[in-house]
């Protein structure tokens, strides 16, 4: 018997799917066309995290709820990357692409560096760089 692999498939709402398919490519994500269509499509980051960006009409045949307000935030969506450049560049992508950088204080704790970003919707991204070694140690 092979092992389940647990995987997490995050669904966002957005207004324009094909910028946004051109927006997340543009981050690193890669489009799976298994799993796409004219009304959604699945970004994977990697084998266990993939988005799926969902039409309106597409994310109301899952939920009733109201979407959320423009400018708010109902949650950040985190992704750890292997080095503070790559953390700057990310950011950059997100700028040059239709999203924005910097939508909170950068955070830099010298053995973490964290900047978040958003996509055209607004969906947040916590992009982070980490070395846990040099990360003090826990208080008792």
């Amino acid at each position: 018997m092979s092992p389940h692999l647990k995987q997490i498939f995050i669904s966002l709402p957005v207004q324009n799917l094909p910028a946004s398919i051109a927006f997340y490519q543009a981050l690193g994500f890669e489009l799976n066309p298994q799993f796409s269509d004219a009304e959604g499509a699945c970004l994977v980051w990697s084998e266990t995290i993939h988005t799926m960006l969902l039409s309106h009409s597409k994310w109301r045949s899952f939920t009733e709820l109201p979407l959320p307000p423009a400018g708010t935030a109902g949650h950040m969506l985190n992704l750890s990357l292997p080095s503070r450049e790559a953390v700057d560049a990310m950011n950059e992508v997100a700028q040059s692409r239709g999203g924005r950088a910097d939508v909170n204080p950068v955070h830099d704790l010298g053995f973490m560096y964290a900047r978040d970003l958003a996509d055209p919707d607004g969906h947040l991204w916590g992009v982070f760089w980490m070395n846990a070694e040099g990360a003090p140690a826990a208080e008792d």
